[in-house]
């Protein structure tokens, strides 16, 4: 036993190493079209491979053998939005640049009472809160403001009768930089059906980006986190100040000794959305 331990303790490291590699893969591309595409594909190489193996099928065989690496190239052109957001998150520095301690706190004390407000009068409402990643995409879609964010301006933004209210407000920096913005949509499936456009917006936006989703429902009032696609939905007040608390306020600015770091979580990854945002 230990001289093949001691002869083969590489092939051990290498298949660890593929394992990963390969549940990584499943943990990205799970729960997307993508997937359902590269089952397909596989099954059909694996059938044909077998029927040219049993049967000897010569031409088969070789138009499998050629067709590899035409096959790695639709492979890159099939997954390039599962790719494309795969290293955007890798590139991803996930730090917070901009404010001091005191700024913080009284910009997301100030966006907590904004949201509980908006929850309790029942206004429909989509936040999108820019990190590592710029949302100058999305940002480009609506219609930019550049203002220092109030209560007020978000009631006025999102009051149902007002110009901007169809779409999402982005906060970047300490700054409001833009609302009616027009955020993908989750093209995932949703085994709940009461999960409005807002919502699916939520996820869609934060499956392509590492931002902070918002979304308060027109219909219930309830107030949902939507991070790296991950939708946590009906939060009481007490438990969306103590999350917004965790994800901004408690944690230190990236000029002292502490760095930060992103929310962990699994993100099933998606194909870019590419339909319009509208209210629930």
């Amino acid at each position: 036993m230990l001289d093949f331990l001691q002869n083969h303790w590489r092939d051990g490291i290498e298949i660890l190493v593929l394992a990963i590699c390969v549940y990584q893969i499943y943990r990205a591309f799970r729960n997307t079209r993508g997937a359902q595409i590269l089952v397909g594909l596989a099954s059909i190489l694996i059938a044909l491979t077998l029927i040219s193996q049993l049967f000897d099928f010569q031409v088969i065989g070789f138009i499998i053998t050629r067709a590899a690496a035409v096959l790695a190239f639709a492979l890159i052109v099939i997954f390039q939005p599962e790719l494309r957001d795969a290293l955007a998150r890798l590139g991803s520095k996930r730090i917070y640049p901009f404010f001091t301690s005191k700024g913080r706190v009284a910009l997301f004390e100030k966006f907590s009472d904004s949201v509980i407000n908006l929850s309790k009068k029942r206004i429909g409402a989509l936040f999108a809160i820019q990190r590592g990643i710029n949302l100058k995409k999305h940002l480009e879609t609506g219609v930019v403001l550049d203002a220092k964010f109030s209560p007020e301006l978000a009631m006025a933004v999102f009051h149902p009768k007002a110009p901007l209210h169809d779409g999402g407000m982005i906060i970047a920096e300490d700054r409001v930089a833009g609302a009616a913005c027009v955020f993908p949509v989750t093209q995932r499936e949703m085994h709940d059906r009461s999960t409005g456009l807002r919502h699916r917006a939520a996820i869609g936006v934060t499956e392509e980006t590492d931002a902070v989703a918002v979304v308060v429902s027109e219909e219930t009032g309830g107030i949902s986190i939507c991070i790296d696609g991950k939708l946590e939905r009906n939060l009481t007040e007490k438990q969306f100040r103590d999350r917004i608390n965790e994800l901004f306020i408690s944690r230190k600015p990236a000029n002292e000794t502490e760095s930060t770091e992103a929310l962990a979580g699994e993100a099933p990854v998606t194909g870019s959305g590419g339909r319009d945002m509208v209210s629930d």
